[in-house]
């Protein structure tokens, strides 16, 4: 490194390689103690912020700076209160560390009257002189002219107004009968007294919110981030049982909740099982229609038991032994011999009027 360094011969100020080199100081602190070093002696009687806000130093660089120059000795405060009872600050600033002891006997050299009243306090307030009242002599307070008679110290209960005595009455009336004393108000007994409403026993969990929970717990032995209290697990039961409600095995549910992490880690145990419970929940399957019933069996045909001039078969759907021509003819011919009449319906077939006739017959006891 090349350096061209010339010496000023006017405005300049010393500094000692102890303070340039200082590393427990920063720049600011530097620039300030040099500042205050190189100022006039007419310059000294301003505070330190004042002078530091001449650099544009405030708020927390001209704070950091103060504390480290109080902190290696090149600051020291004394805080007192004067006669006037007001709090003055006092400084000294140096160039070389001085411990406490030392900026004391500075201060006492440069100040012999420190060990007295400030000397900030004496400029700016002088001592307040013997006045006396501007009108006549003082006089004792009065209360508009009235001397109370009687204090009451012991007695603060107000008496009420005396009632005015009744008049006469010349022509008294009758005397009203006194009125019958009020019964005592009946008590009821312990026994009639109504009980209190028995608390209902706490409902005991459902199987499901059982078993959700289980898994929520059994979480953090496969990640140590979703560990769980009892009291979070117990609040994400009620989410996690609608998936095992939904046919969901638990290690179907394990697997869902720890499938695919988020790439930054999970910051919230809780909101990353609620979100995932929420909004991965399967679908609810629809509702099963019942089964239809099974067709009746298919009955085998058998003979119709009828008086028929030809054989015929049915297939019945029941016990009966007849088919339905047959016993539609039956009934018919029963309604034949009560009403002695042979009308017969137009939808009835040639057969069943044939059967209709020959047991209409029959019943009357006439040869067919």
């Amino acid at each position: 490194m090349l350096r061209h360094v010339i010496a000023p011969s006017s405005g300049w100020t010393k500094a000692s390689h102890a303070v340039v080199r200082d590393r427990r100081m920063n720049s600011d602190a530097k620039i300030l103690l040099l500042y205050v070093q190189g100022l006039p002696e007419s310059a000294t009687g301003r505070p330190l912020g004042e002078l530091a806000q001449k650099l544009e130093m405030k708020g927390r660089a001209y704070q950091q700076a103060k504390k480290q120059l109080i902190e290696h000795g090149y600051v020291h405060e004394w805080r007192g209160q004067g006669d006037g009872g007001r709090w003055v600050t006092e400084q000294l600033f140096t160039n070389t560390p001085l411990t406490r002891d030392e900026a004391r006997a500075v201060r006492a050299r440069l100040s012999p009257e420190a060990a007295g009243p400030m000397r900030a306090e004496r400029l700016s307030a002088p001592p307040p002189s013997a006045q006396s009242p501007t009108v006549g002599e003082p006089t004792p307070p009065s209360a508009g002219g009235y001397v109370p008679e009687e204090e009451h110290v012991d007695e603060n209960t107000p008496h009420p107004p005396s009632e005015a005595e009744p008049e006469p009455n010349p022509d008294p009336g009758p005397e009203p009968e006194p009125e019958p004393e009020p019964k005592a108000a009946h008590r009821p007994t312990p026994a009639q007294e109504p009980k209190a409403e028995a608390t209902p026993p706490p409902r005991h969990p459902s199987p499901q919110l059982t078993r959700a929970e289980r898994v929520l717990l059994s979480l953090r032995h496969t990640r140590r981030e979703l560990l769980l209290g009892v009291g979070e697990a117990r609040a994400l039961a009620g989410e996690a049982a609608k998936w095992l409600e939904r046919g969901l095995t638990e290690s179907e549910l394990r697997h869902a909740l720890l499938a695919e992490p988020p790439k930054g880690g999970v910051r919230s145990a809780v909101g990353f099982l609620r979100h995932r419970l929420t909004h991965r929940c399967p679908v609810a399957p629809a509702p099963v229609a019942p089964p239809e019933p099974p067709p009746p069996p298919v009955r085998s045909l058998i003979t119709c038991t009828s008086e028929a001039e030809e054989d015929h078969v049915f297939r019945p759907l029941g016990d009966e032994t007849e088919c339905a021509d047959c016993r539609r003819a039956t009934a018919y011919a029963n309604w034949m011999v009560d009403t002695d009449t042979y009308d017969f319906p137009p939808d009835m077939t040639w057969r069943q009027r044939f059967v209709a006739v020959a047991k209409a017959d029959a019943l009357r006891g006439e040869p067919a």
